[in-house]
């Protein structure tokens, strides 16, 4: 099988000790991208060195995450657009609104995030888009920009059906499905039933969202095989046939043949 984890955070300092040992169990199962959101300002060093360690597995995004929006924003965008001018880069990401942890910061979030969409249609590139609790916040925010002109996907995907449609309704965005998927009490399983598997690509999430039978353990690229495994239940289809679709999907999200 060939598989792409879409989002991962492989960078982080709990994979310091042993991210050759990651790497091998991720090729293992088939995995021959993984690509990396950057997280804010101060990530990105780490990322780069990661990157530089396995250049032909790992591609690299840019973005500021909304939890790490400060009262300084604008400076904390400065220093993102000025790495996104000068390094190569796949998506502009982990962007977007997060309504979950702190609602007091939702305004400089949306200015934020609406920037950001901005600088991914002048460089026509994808967004990788975080949105707890925000899904409808989000696609408000897409739309004052130019929903035809910003394409990407909604990352770690757990929503439900009203949000499902709505992000459908957009046409150029794919959901990103992790370990959510395994966990009984989702509801993710039926909400998908209302979503084609051709809008669908997969992603960890690393070192968060483990999937089951290793929920609430450190999460890594090699246990995509149990994502796949859950949408193989869901689709009726092998194993085989959710990776390719899922991975021509990722391709073609990301221009990654063009990208080496």
């Amino acid at each position: 099988m060939r598989i792409v984890d879409t989002h991962a955070h492989l960078y982080l300092e709990e994979f310091d000790s042993d991210i050759e040992n990651v790497v091998t169990r991720a090729k293992s199962i088939g995995v021959e991208k993984i690509l990396l959101p950057n997280i804010d300002e101060k990530s990105i060093l780490n990322l780069k060195q990661t990157v530089a360690k396995y250049p032909s597995l790992f591609t690299p995004m840019m973005g500021l995450h909304p939890t790490s929006v400060s009262e300084d924003w604008e400076q904390q965008l400065k220093i993102i657009y000025n790495e996104l001018n000068n390094s190569k880069y796949i998506a502009i990401g982990e962007i977007g609104i997060d309504l979950y942890w702190d609602k007091s910061s939702k305004q400089r979030q949306i200015s934020a995030f609406e920037k950001q969409l901005e600088w991914s249609i002048e460089k026509k590139l994808p967004v990788a888009i975080h949105s707890r609790n925000a899904v409808f916040e989000v696609i408000k925010s897409i739309k004052n920009v130019g929903e035809k002109n910003v394409f990407g996907v909604f990352h770690s995907f757990g929503g439900s059906v009203d949000e499902l449609k709505e992000i459908l309704d957009l046409d150029n965005f794919y959901i990103g499905i992790n370990g959510v998927v395994t966990f009984k009490k989702s509801g993710l399983t039926e909400t998908l039933l209302n979503c084609n598997l051709e809008k669908i690509i997969l992603e960890t999430d690393s070192p968060y969202l483990a999937p089951v039978p290793y929920r609430g353990k450190r999460n890594e690229s090699g246990y995509l095989s149990e994502i796949i495994k859950k949408l193989s239940e869901i689709y009726y289809k092998t194993e085989e046939e959710v990776a390719e679709i899922t991975t021509r999907n990722a391709y073609r999200l990301f221009n990654l043949a063009s990208y080496d």
